[in-house]
């Protein structure tokens, strides 16, 4: 399998996860209305993140400013490389899930 596709396996595996196509080229990954994130094909994962969060993933060396946003905390990127790659991204998407779940998202 490619990396979006075993991300796309896993991700809407997930109860109430829909994926589709946006209207920017992205492949994205929602619950209800909230994106969980989307794909930039096999090469890119961006997200959002409350600041707090974003912070300590930046510091943990797992995300990346977002190439649009590159000032602002909250919009982040993360490049997929390899396996391991992979595997952060379904971790990141499944932070923004439990997080939409704590808050009553469905």
């Amino acid at each position: 399998m490619t990396p979006s596709e075993r991300i796309t396996t896993e991700v809407t595996s997930w109860d109430g996860v829909s994926a589709g196509p946006g209207s920017r080229g992205e492949f994205a990954f929602k619950l209800g209305r909230r994106e969980l994130g989307h794909l930039h094909g096999d090469h890119a994962a961006h997200f959002f993140f409350p600041r707090e969060t974003w912070r300590e993933l930046y510091d943990e060396g797992r995300i990346a400013h977002h190439p649009v946003f590159p000032d602002r905390e909250g919009p982040a990127a993360r490049r997929i490389e390899g396996e391991a790659d992979v595997d952060d991204v379904i971790a990141l998407m499944r932070l923004n899930y439990e997080e939409a779940l704590a808050r009553g998202i469905r």
